[in-house]
């Protein structure tokens, strides 16, 4: 017996994602913050015209992957603070998801900071504020936590923000670094894990107080 046909939601929301995933696909493969509608419409078998049709345009489809990627991150960050764990703990699991954020979207960032420097001024801040702010702010109560408790520092939230999410990014942006003076250019699990052990040991160690 056949099965029931897809409904036209269903169908819709699967072009959607799809869109949206090949578009996520291609940067991570190439470094990259943008993409050829013509070659994700190549990759994802989908007309480019549906680009327009679901998002827009382009700056459309990419603000529409920054909204889903972010709004995961900040879900993320949420559910950290909520945990019923002591503030080095909830650090520690924090770098570690940040390494891993990293090497699954390495470009979210990087694109988040073109669309705020590129957008109007009232759209900038409308992404700041959706955004970063909300990262900034879970940062002043995890350090706040950790000062409470009388372990952490009194580190400034939002130098903290550079520290963590600066040293990341140039990490997960490296590859000609890695190309000519590694001779290889493949951040793999291994050197994920690698990077994820030793961010974590620096910051928590910087950020501790010291006996």
């Amino acid at each position: 017996m056949a099965g029931e046909p897809a409904s036209t939601e269903s169908v819709a929301t699967d072009a959607r994602s799809l869109l949206l995933d090949t578009a996520s696909e291609m940067m991570c493969a190439g470094d990259i913050i943008d993409v050829s509608l013509s070659e994700l419409s190549k990759q994802s078998g989908l007309n480019s015209a549906l680009v327009k049709y679901y998002f827009g345009n382009k700056a459309g489809l990419l603000k529409a992957l920054i909204e889903r990627e972010w709004q995961a991150i900040l879900r993320s960050v949420d559910a950290l603070l909520a945990m019923d764990a002591d503030p080095v703990t909830k650090l520690r699991i924090h770098m570690a998801k940040v390494v891993d954020n990293f090497f699954r979207t390495p470009y979210v960032h990087r694109l988040l900071m073109r669309m705020i420097r590129e957008e109007e001024p009232d759209e900038a801040q409308r992404l700041a504020d959706t955004y970063l702010k909300p990262l900034l702010s879970a940062y002043d109560k995890l350090i706040g936590e950790g000062v409470a408790a009388g372990v952490f520092r009194p580190v400034d939230p939002q130098l903290f923000y550079f520290t963590v999410i600066g040293a990341a990014d140039r990490f997960f942006s490296a590859r000609l670094v890695l190309r000519y003076c590694a001779g290889h250019d493949v951040l793999d699990e291994s050197l994920r894990d690698r990077y994820r052990t030793h961010l974590n040991d620096f910051v928590v160690a910087g950020i501790l107080v010291q006996p």
